[in-house]
């Protein structure tokens, strides 16, 4: 094999994450965008970098033509220092499930749906290489007995449950 083709297969599995394309988790079946616009409190998530120090996390979703507006919330520190991030996002799938949000040129990540309740009151959302997860509702706080049958649902897509912290949502403002 020629050094080129050495560095192409490398930068494959570097650059791409091609394990996430070998066992992706299944998601929902199908989404109506209209009906999952509003806002989501944050019940629980995997911790990472963006997010450090957030209480009180919300996500407010606005359908724009073909295209989602995002606007991510949060409070950060002991004086609850609003910080909040603009994006968008946009469907990369027939059923809505798979979408692709930036919010900043020109970086972009995945955002999949992976199981969302009828009513559309809980919903998991994670990334295809189980590096991210959500556990985003309608309400601040959930019946601890749904959000056990969401942690079931997020084991069975492959994630690793034991990761997920759950989110403050009683900020005094």
């Amino acid at each position: 094999m020629s050094i080129l083709k050495k560095i192409s297969v490398f930068l494959c599995f570097f650059l791409v994450g091609c394990n996430a394309s070998h066992n992706p988790p299944k998601t929902q079946q199908s989404v109506d965008l209209a009906k999952y616009m509003g806002t989501w409190y944050e019940i629980a998530s995997f911790p990472n970098s963006f997010q450090r120090g957030c209480k009180c996390t919300t996500a407010t979703y606005t359908l724009d033509n073909d295209q989602v507006k995002v606007l991510n919330r949060c409070y950060k520190g002991e004086s609850n220092k609003l910080s909040q991030a603009n994006g968008k996002a946009w469907s990369v799938s027939p059923d809505n499930s798979r979408l692709k949000v930036q919010f900043f040129w020109p970086f972009r990540g995945d955002y999949w749906i992976l199981h969302i309740s009828p009513e559309y009151r809980q919903v998991i959302v994670g990334s295809p290489n189980r590096h991210y997860l959500w556990i985003l509702a309608r309400t601040p706080q959930i019946d601890p007995s749904v959000y056990d049958g969401l942690l079931q649902v997020a084991k069975a897509r492959g994630y690793d449950i034991a990761k997920l912290v759950s989110t403050k949502q009683n900020c005094p403002l």
